[in-house]
């Protein structure tokens, strides 16, 4: 299937990275949930976006800087689609994200947005002590 490139890469990206340093801490997010939070960019069609718009998340991730959590985005099973899937799996376990046959439990673990009381309280938040 062939996609569209962000008109503005650049921009998209940062509005990605922005999104993405909200998750919280023992939560994830899906590459579509993520672009489906951003504004469709100036020239694209929802169409277009909705074929599109995913793949630009991923492609965010891999050009994030160090302090984006990208580790905390997976795809809409659930499942890491990363390159480095033994690392980002590590990195979510170690923040209380628990797999069953390599998916995250989204109903349990997934970030439904800004505002929104979804932090299990039983895991530590960033930068608290276990």
């Amino acid at each position: 299937m062939n996609y569209l490139p962000p008109p503005n890469k650049q921009l998209y990206f940062e509005q990605v990275w922005l999104l993405v340093r909200e998750i919280p801490y023992g939560r994830v997010a899906t590459y579509g949930q993520i672009s489906q939070k951003l504004p469709r960019p100036n020239g694209i069609s929802e169409e277009e976006y909705e074929l599109s718009a995913s793949r630009w998340v991923g492609l965010a991730m891999s050009a994030s800087p160090n302090d984006v959590p990208w580790h905390r985005v997976v795809n809409a099973q659930g499942k890491i689609s990363h390159p480095a899937a033994g690392v980002q799996k590590k990195m979510l376990e170690e923040e209380g994200v628990f797999f069953i046959k390599e998916k995250v439990n989204l109903s349990e673990f997934q970030w439904r947005g800004a505002g929104q009381s979804d932090t299990p309280s039983d895991v530590p938040r960033q930068g608290q002590l276990f």
